[in-house]
C-alpha cells in the first residue's frame, strides 16, 4: 500500500526487524525527498505502532537506527502471548513478561516522549493482570467468550434465520444429497436458508448438531447444502416464517465449536460476508 493511502486513511503501521532494515533507505528518501512526501510520512508516524519483532541483542542496534532519522517515530511497542489461556504454560508466560518488561524499558529509557506498552490478549487480561501495562488487545473477549475455558461471558452476537418451507416426508426416505439422511418416523422436515457458503459448517450436518426452534432443539437432517439445510421440527409446534436460532443467547456458539473441536473465532469468521448484520448500539 502507498504511504500516501496510509496517511490519507490513517492506518496505523506495524514494522518489524526485516522492515526496518529493509525500508531504512526508502523511509529516509521519502521523508527527506520533499516537504510534501515529509508531512505525509510524519503524519503516518505519528499514528504508527512498531512491532516489537526483534530479538534482546538487537535493542541497542534498533535503538541507534531510530535515533539516527527523525523519520521513523516509535509510538508504543509489543508482544503477543502465545500460551496465557492456559495455565501449563504460565512459566514460559511469565518469561515473555520478563523479556519483554526489560526489552520495553531499554527502549523506552532512550526516547524523552512516552512510548506505550501493550501485551495482554484476552486470557492475559484476566490471569496476568500485572502485565496490562498502557494498554490491552480484548480479542475473543468482545464477543463476550472466554479463552479459558471456553465459557460465555456475555452473548453479544445472533445468528439466525426464518423457516422457508416445511414438509411430511415419510419415513425410510432420505432428505438431502447423497441420501444422507434416512429418516426412522414420519417426519415433519423444514428447509432453513443457511448454508456452508453462509458458514455452516457441514460437519455440523447429519444429526451432529441442531439449531433452536421455538425454543426447542430442531437436530440438522442430512448433509448442509451450500445456500441451505433441513432440520427436523417433528415435535415442535412451529410454520413456515419461524425463526430459527443457529447460535445466540439459549445456544452458545461454544456449543457450535465443541462439536467441531475447535475455538469459537473459527465459527465467527467462518460466518460470510454475504450474511446480513445488524449492528445495536445501547
Amino acid at each position: 500500500m502507498k504511504i500516501e493511502k496510509l496517511s490519507e486513511n490513517q492506518i496505523r503501521c506495524t514494522l518489524n526487524k526485516s522492515d526496518l532494515a529493509a525500508r531504512q533507505l526508502k523511509i529516509s528518501e521519502l521523508a527527506y525527498g520533499s516537504e510534501k512526501a515529509k508531512k505525509l510520512f510524519q503524519d503516518m508516524m505519528q499514528q504508527a505502532s512498531y512491532e516489537f519483532g526483534f530479538e534482546a541483542e538487537d535493542i541497542p542496534l534498533l535503538i541507534r537506527r531510530l535515533k539516527n532519522q527523525n523519520a521513523v517515530i516509535p509510538r508504543s511497542v509489543f508482544s503477543h502471548f502465545v500460551g496465557s489461556d492456559s495455565s501449563q504454560f504460565d512459566a514460559f508466560t511469565r518469561g515473555q513478561i520478563e523479556l519483554f518488561e526489560k526489552g520495553s524499558q531499554e527502549l523506552q529509557a532512550a526516547f524523552s516522549h512516552k512510548i506505550l506498552r501493550h501485551i495482554c490478549n484476552t486470557a492475559g487480561i484476566e490471569r496476568f493482570p500485572e502485565a496490562q501495562y498502557d494498554m490491552v488487545r480484548l480479542g475473543i473477549g468482545l464477543y463476550g467468550v472466554s479463552p479459558i475455558d471456553n465459557s460465555i461471558i456475555h452473548n453479544v452476537s445472533t445468528l439466525k434465520t426464518t423457516i422457508l418451507q416445511i414438509r411430511d416426508v415419510p419415513q425410510e426416505d432420505t432428505v438431502g444429497y447423497s441420501r444422507m439422511g434416512h429418516l426412522v418416523r414420519p417426519s415433519r422436515i423444514a428447509a432453513i436458508p443457511i448454508g456452508y457458503a453462509d458458514g455452516l459448517n457441514r460437519h455440523l450436518g447429519r444429526g451432529n448438531a441442531y439449531c433452536l426452534v421455538n425454543g426447542k432443539k430442531a437436530p440438522y437432517v442430512g448433509n448442509i447444502c451450500m445456500d441451505v439445510c433441513m432440520i427436523d421440527v417433528t415435535d415442535i409446534d412451529c410454520r413456515e416464517g419461524d425463526q430459527a436460532i443457529i447460535f445466540g443467547d439459549d445456544l452458545p456458539i461454544t456449543v457450535l465449536s465443541d462439536k467441531l473441536e475447535t475455538i469459537p473465532y473459527e465459527v465467527l469468521t467462518s460466518i460470510s460476508t454475504r450474511v446480513k448484520r445488524v449492528y445495536y448500539q445501547d
